[in-house]
């Protein structure tokens, strides 16, 4: 949120800001803005704003009938323009559509709020009039596409269970890989009771250890009905970046599993150590869950979804997002989309 003078430009505002956002939000997806009334109510309307129904192909066929249509088709194409793509790897499409309501505000003063929303949002609308609870039906499940699971064959299939610091220096930025073993898990109050183990000089937790381990960066659902996890997608990576180099020059853990960029900071410390980050698929846990194959608590079993657990995986697909080099895909894959970008023109609005 942001409170602009009157002349100032939300579109140069909206561009400066979308970048800093990274690719934890999982893009493409949703921009929700709200703009005028008070900080409060800017964001309110943001939030308001994503309940709208996906119509920006529709708009832009018959054109924008109003200003807030064409500041939509305007931040849409510039904020794609930026390359930034799907999970932050760069690509064509940053944002699927842009939703905007308004509101009165005092002459002096310009408050404006973006939410972004990942593609995976799903909302049902109803009203509740006092007749009684409210009645929803499922939704057919026959809509859905039929998923199928074909592994890449250019993938390269890695033995968690014999992986080694030499196997982890040959992986490259951009590479596909499979994972198949056991890897550890954890992250913001895992890593915190770690820190705090390390720094006063006690042991790990019997049972515990990182030497040639990966860690996945998840707090999984529970399980239901014979699954070994419920949803398990990762979490943003960057949040673990103050523990990065302790893990890595303390522990022996070798590679981490996350989603979204990582920090200079982090980067620094993967660099120093020879050590990997990978990205899972932000946005898709409970496809994520199904590589899943066994999972137990190993430490702080305390903290519910936040302990740590060892899964046991099978062909759990990731991405190389930062090599032992400190190569990271999220800064050379959207350098890349936007110079093949820069020569699409790009409409402003009246």
């Amino acid at each position: 949120m942001t409170m602009l003078n009157p002349s100032d430009s939300i579109v140069d505002w909206i561009l400066e800001t979308v970048p800093e956002m990274g690719a934890g939000w999982c893009p493409p997806g949703m921009l929700g803005i709200g703009i005028g009334g008070t900080a409060e109510k800017a964001m309110v309307l943001a939030k308001e704003s994503l309940f709208d129904a996906v119509d920006i192909h529709e708009v832009r066929a018959r054109g924008p009938q109003n200003r807030i249509e064409a500041l939509r088709l305007e931040i849409l194409d510039k904020v794609n323009a930026l390359g930034i793509g799907a999970q932050g790897l760069g690509g064509l499409t940053t944002v699927l559509d842009v939703k905007i309501k308004d509101y009165p505000t005092h002459a002096a003063s310009l408050p404006v709020a973006i939410i972004p929303n990942c593609a995976a949002t799903r909302h049902v609308h109803f009203v509740l009039d006092g007749s009684g609870p409210a009645q929803l039906d499922p939704p057919d499940l026959d809509l859905w596409p039929k998923l199928t699971y074909e592994a890449a064959p250019d993938s390269r299939r890695v033995n968690l269970d014999a992986l080694t610091r030499e196997d982890v220096a040959g992986w490259r930025p951009g590479e596909r890989l499979l994972l198949s073993g056991k890897m550890l898990t954890g992250r913001d109050a895992a890593h915190k009771r770690l820190a705090q183990l390390i720094e006063a000089g006690k042991p790990l937790p019997d049972g515990l250890d990182f030497k040639n381990r990966v860690i996945y960066y998840v707090g999984p659902v529970d399980p239901v009905q014979g699954e070994a996890v419920g949803p398990a997608g990762p979490t943003t990576a960057t949040r673990m970046d103050k523990f990065t180099e302790m893990m890595l020059a303390r522990t022996g853990l070798i590679a981490m599993v996350g989603k979204a960029e990582r920090g200079p900071e982090a980067i620094a410390a993967i660099r120093k150590h020879k050590a990997a980050y990978l990205m899972a698929v932000g946005g898709a846990a409970y496809l994520v869950s199904k590589a899943i194959r066994g999972s137990r608590v190993v430490a702080f079993g305390d903290l519910g979804m936040e302990a740590i657990y060892e899964f046991e995986v099978k062909d759990m697909p990731v991405t190389v997002a930062v090599d032992a080099r400190g190569e990271s895909v999220h800064e050379t894959g959207p350098a890349e989309w936007r110079g093949k970008i820069k020569g699409i023109p790009v409409k402003t609005a009246v």
